[in-house]
């Protein structure tokens, strides 16, 4: 994540983007306009705006990681969503310099900023790290995002959880009696299309060749994949994938936003491949969901989902645990899978699927992040684990 370390929409909409200059280190909430966090169960929530101004709505969700907001924000899991932070500062340290246009460079997650909105209890205007050029205020001001401090989100993280994620609506104080409808929102139906590339997009690497489904696919998943090696194969989920399936060594299913149920003509096209196809499928967070589908299985809507960098799950093999970064708000129903598949990962929580595995052909999936670093690298042994699979059916 960067403190430790250094609508995914068309590639035009990227190269398009903006950005401000070095913050300034005056105080945000002085003279800043009043705005409210509006919820459809009739809270209100009073804060002083940052970032762009304007209204919106989506789904308000929230993440309890203590760092990473700049991979966050970019993760196009996100696109739709006002994302509440529960970390109470935000911002100390500030924003990297915008990548050049076509490149993967982390620690962004897409090309843009993704989230619908973001709420924070206390904005840091004033950053400091060695590789920040500007604040997250604006950054999101560039981006056309806006944002509120000076919220409770202990007591909002509360009502999440307890009432479920909900709509809501980020709005200019003066306009809250009408923002609803004024409100620019995402029709999540139509998500996966806004943050998939247009067309198949080649990575070169090595020989072997990985096919990486995208309806939303996070960057470092590309970059996980070059790191050992691999040539990758981007493909949007609305193109044929069979031509792609046949070229390559292996597929990755990769993460995405939305209800994987949305999904169903890539599930169809999951379906209709795994029968005959005999080489490695890795399924990650939505690519979990839609493997499971396409194998028979079920899929349901959790209250509040699990998004965050400290979520334990446990190998139900060797019964190690792992300390996992998640975003997610739907999860497999193991029960209602075929009885050639069988539970890999658990939750330690509350007990959900975060993995499966076929138990006689080399497909598996898991609905946390390897490509991400919580532990820092706790589960990145899976990409090693799938490429030494796909070098060794593809030499074999």
């Amino acid at each position: 994540m960067f403190p430790a370390s250094s609508d995914n929409p068309s590639r035009s909409e990227c190269a398009g983007a903006t950005h401000s200059p070095v913050g300034s280190i005056r105080d945000p909430r002085m003279n800043a306009p009043v705005a409210k966090l509006l919820l459809e169960d009739g809270m209100e929530m009073s804060g002083r705006a940052f970032g762009a101004a304007g209204s919106v709505g989506g789904e308000v969700v929230f993440n309890t990681a203590m760092t990473g907001y700049v991979e966050a924000l970019t993760d196009p899991s996100y696109r739709g969503q006002i994302l509440v932070l529960t970390y109470p500062l935000v911002g100390s340290y500030g924003v990297p310099a915008p990548r050049a246009p076509g490149s993967l460079d982390g620690p962004y997650e897409s090309c843009r900023v993704q989230v619908q909105g973001l709420v924070v209890q206390s904005y840091v205007d004033r950053y400091s790290h060695h590789a920040a050029t500007r604040s997250l205020g604006a950054w999101l001001e560039a981006e056309g995002v806006p944002a509120i401090t000076g919220i409770d989100t202990r007591t909002l993280t509360r009502r999440l959880r307890e009432h479920g994620t909900m709509k809501g609506w980020l709005v200019p104080a003066n306009h809250a009696g009408h923002a609803r409808n004024e409100a620019e929102t995402v029709d999540m139906n139509e998500v996966f299309r806004l943050v998939a590339p247009d067309n198949v997009i080649r990575y070169e690497g090595g020989p072997l060749k990985v096919l990486l489904v995208d309806a939303g696919a996070k960057d470092n998943m590309v970059r996980s994949l070059l790191k050992r090696g691999a040539t990758v194969v981007r493909a949007p989920w609305h193109t044929d994938l069979a031509p792609f399936a046949a070229e390559c060594n292996g597929i990755v299913i990769g993460n995405g936003p939305g209800d994987p149920k949305d999904l169903a003509p890539l599930v169809t096209q999951v379906c209709s491949l795994l029968p005959s196809y005999r080489k490695p499928v890795f399924g990650i967070c939505l690519g979990h969901q839609i493997l499971a589908l396409g194998a028979g299985g079920d899929t349901y809507k959790l209250p509040y989902g699990h998004r965050g960098v400290n979520q334990p799950v446990q190998d139900l093999i060797t019964r190690r645990c792992y300390i996992t970064s998640q975003n997610h708000g739907y999860a497999v129903r193991q029960e209602a899978l075929p009885g050639d598949w069988e539970p890999w990962f658990v939750n330690v929580n509350d007990g959900t699927s975060e993995g499966i595995r076929a138990r006689t052909r080399p497909f598996f999936s898991v609905q946390f992040h390897p490509e991400a670093s919580p532990g820092p690298e706790d589960t990145a042994f899976l990409f090693d684990d799938f490429m030494r699979l796909v070098g060794a059916m593809a030499s074999g």
